[in-house]
């Protein structure tokens, strides 16, 4: 696959083509980002497995390049983390050498419980330095961290223990939703006294907000723990030793566990600051999640300190922590250059806020752009933003697996490419995505089809699945050969731009019609009076599946629900025609979402079916699914 580009500088099609052409040798190229204890001499080469695997004669430690080498390199006294909870009342900035000390020294303590390298520690913290902290003195060691979302129930967090099988759990006495305190030890205690083999020690870290009972024998304090132990030094690892387990999100049975190595993680990265964001050392990057998700692993714990820059730790909510100019406060105060989020914190923003007014009370500058990601931007959340804050909005796809932007518009390596509402711009160089159909063969521009990454995947995405490689064969390998299945349905344009519409399952079988419920949300939120929404299929004795839209409307609206839905079905019909059988469009308060903002489809296609289903252990509301399930016990689908 070659990238041709008219009109355009070439910077971006000739690093896309190299990166194709010849990976081994650019990603080797790319290795010199990095610091190495032995560096690599060959850019990939196959495992056991017949997976590619990157650098795999070097040799390095990850938290020697996100902390130990910018110390080293005179950036000793640069801010590394700024940390701003406004649900706990609290702030500070952490300089690189203080994090230095505070990671060498938990590293210590993890070290005299007898963590080594290999070793498995899972992380069930809220969004606090600690959390941060606990991940990289892993990483110092050569342990193998995973990080669980603070505030799943018992049962998830029980099921990644006896999974992960760790020797350490490192936790806090509490985490804060808003205003509401979740007492995490109760928590823990049940997970451990369900899992066979339990992990050997507790580490809590005690919150002013909430006190703990100490189990003898099993909890230790974080504290009284590196009062006691001597710093560590970074363990050298080879670069396709693993880093991190990460558990994918699931309703039902065994979690899958995304493993991530070190070097190749480390590189990716680092250059995705540059080629993907455009930040420099020094600059200061903001991703609006958390580290139990992806996204606080990649670009809240990693790349910004990789790279030299500071990033910003958050605990607190787009709205509500005061209000909807949360997140243009926290710009303005840190003098944040890039600010990454998902789609639905700026659709909470604008709910709350339709007309931007809390945005103009803040000087907000410093913003260069505002990328977002975790599921589709919707065109009317993207137009909102560009006309609110007149900067570049970045729609860019990525995933778990992946560990980085699969595709983006590239500003760092070029500036010039004017972006699409609804398109993810361009693969990122590494990533030959191709839309296949159901035979397999490449489709052409405006047809939407599987959307697919050709073999090798670049560094930083998985190798594997922890502890059961048969099952990463079956889920991403198997389908196509040759190729990674993203799961996801799209298309290309015209102009090469790609379009990401959704999961595959959210393709509908209309009376033998194949319809996008990606393209029928998006007509549904161009309505001026929805802040968000979902279309789903629900099944049809005489058609299969029909769809059904449901719609939150923005705050101060005052139009009729049945005037709404009367005009958001005309919306359909205009603009898809009357094969879309789009007749139904209820009108409600909230949508079932995940923590990280994701709305919950295949729960809802289920509940609107009839089927049984298992409360997602990500919900965030769980009240929100308990309100549906009684709106559509009263309607006729």
């Amino acid at each position: 696959m070659t990238i041709v580009l008219t009109g355009l500088t070439m910077g971006y099609a000739d690093t896309f083509n190299q990166s194709i052409d010849d990976p081994a040798e650019f990603w080797l190229d790319k290795a010199g980002l990095i610091d190495w204890t032995t560096p690599p001499s060959c850019g990939s080469a196959e495992d056991v497995n017949g997976i590619e695997r990157w650098y795999p004669d070097g040799v390095l430690n990850t938290c020697f390049n996100a902390i130990d080498r910018h110390v080293l390199a005179g950036r000793a006294e640069q801010v590394a983390i700024y940390y701003d909870s406004p649900v706990a009342d609290d702030k500070s900035a952490i300089t690189y050498a203080q994090l230095l000390e505070k990671v060498a020294g938990f590293a210590g303590g993890l070290r005299s419980l007898g963590v080594e390298k290999g070793d498995r520690v899972v992380i069930y913290m809220p969004m606090i330095p600690e959390a941060v902290i606990a991940m990289l003195a892993c990483a110092r060691l050569g342990a193998i961290h995973s990080v669980v979302f603070g505030g799943f129930v018992a049962s998830e967090l029980a099921a990644r223990l006896a999974d992960a099988a760790p020797k350490v759990i490192v936790t806090a006495s509490c985490g804060i939703e808003v205003d509401r305190v979740i007492e995490y030890m109760p928590i823990v205690d049940e997970a451990l006294a369900i899992v066979e083999q339990p992990p050997q020690s507790v580490i809590v870290f005690e919150r002013p907000q909430s006190n703990y009972v100490v189990k003898r024998g099993r909890d230790t304090d974080w504290g009284d723990l590196i009062k006691q132990s001597e710093p560590a030094a970074c363990v050298p690892v080879a670069a396709t030793d693993p880093l991190y387990i990460l558990y994918t999100s699931g309703t039902t049975g065994k979690p899958k566990g995304v493993v991530r190595d070190n070097g190749g993680h480390a590189v990716a990265l680092t250059w995705s600051m540059t080629a993907v964001y455009n930040m420099a050392p020094g600059e200061v990057f903001w991703a609006a999640s958390d580290v139990g998700w992806v996204v606080g692993h990649s670009y809240i714990a990693y790349a910004p300190l990789l790279a030299g820059c500071t990033s910003v730790l958050y605990e607190g909510k787009p709205v509500r922590t005061p209000d909807a100019g949360a997140f243009w406060r926290v710009v303005e105060e840190y003098r944040v250059k890039v600010l990454f989020a998902a789609p639905t914190a700026f659709r909470a923003v604008r709910k709350e806020d339709p007309e931007g007014a809390l945005f103009r009370h803040y000087d907000t500058g410093s913003l260069d752009a505002l990328y977002l990601a975790g599921e589709r931007l919707d065109p009317p959340t993207y137009h909102w933003l560009a006309g609110l804050t007149h900067l570049p909005i970045i729609d860019h796809w990525w995933q778990t697996e992946t560990g980085w932007a699969i595709a983006s518009n590239p500003r760092g390596i070029e500036r010039g490419f004017p972006t699409k509402a609804g398109s993810a711009t361009f693969p990122s160089p590494g990533f030959q995505v191709q839309i296949l159909d159901e035979q397999g063969s490449v489709v052409p521009a405006n047809q939407q089809g599987a959307v697919v990454i050709k073999r090798p995947l670049p560094p930083g995405c998985l190798p594997t699945i922890w502890g059961n490689h048969a099952r990463f064969e079956n889920a991403y390998m198997d389908v196509y050969p040759g190729y990674y299945l993203t799961g996801d349905g799209g298309y290309f344009d015209d102009d090469g731009y790609l379009f990401i519409m959704g999961r595959t399952d959210d393709v509908i079988n209309v009376a033998g019609h194949r319809l996008s419920t990606g393209e029928m949300e998006e007509i549904v939120a161009s309505h001026s009076a929805v802040a968000e929404c979902a279309v789903i299929g629900v099944t049809d004795e005489l058609k299969g599946q029909l769809p059904v839209g449901f719609a939150v409307l923005k705050s101060g609206v005052l139009l009729d629900a049945d005037e709404v839905e009367r005009e958001l079905i005309e919306l359909v019909r205009q603009r898809i025609g009357p094969l879309a059988c789009f007749s139904r469009a209820l009108i409600v308060n909230r949508l079932p979402k995940t923590r990280s903002g994701k709305i919950l489809r295949a729960t809802m296609r289920k509940i609107a079916d009839g089927e049984d289903y298992v409360m997602p252990s990500t919900i965030e509301d769980p009240g929100a699914l308990a309100d549906l399930k009684e709106l559509l016990a009263g309607q006729s689908l």
